[in-house]
């Protein structure tokens, strides 16, 4: 596992800028693609274009991905959790199919 080390930020405010200076480490796996090269030279362009790497925009991807499933995996949470807790009853089914969508019977 890699090591990334960041060192210091600023903050803006109305008539100064603060400068705080802090260490702290975030552990960063590697790991190893298999890409087709003409895909990988496009992408290193694009890359290139947006002034980043092909790291980052990987990382960037995987990042997205892990909060939009995280995100996914909270609300279906709450939703078990909002079902358990309701008191709402369904009455008896007294309507047909067919009438709900005004189809004739083909009898």
């Amino acid at each position: 596992m890699r090591a990334r080390r960041y060192s210091s930020y600023e903050i803006w405010s109305a008539d100064r800028i603060s400068r705080h200076s802090f260490t702290y480490t975030v552990f960063m796996k590697n790991i190893t693609l298999s890409v087709d090269e003409e895909v990988l030279a496009v992408v290193r362009r694009y890359a290139a274009e947006q002034n980043s790497s092909v790291n980052a925009l990987v990382r960037d991807y995987l990042t997205n991905l892990a909060s939009k499933e995280d995100r996914a995996k909270r609300a279906r949470s709450r939703l078990r959790e909002l079902s358990v807790r309701t008191h709402g009853q369904l009455g008896r089914k007294t309507w047909k199919r067919d009438d709900l969508h005004d189809r004739q019977s083909f009898s």
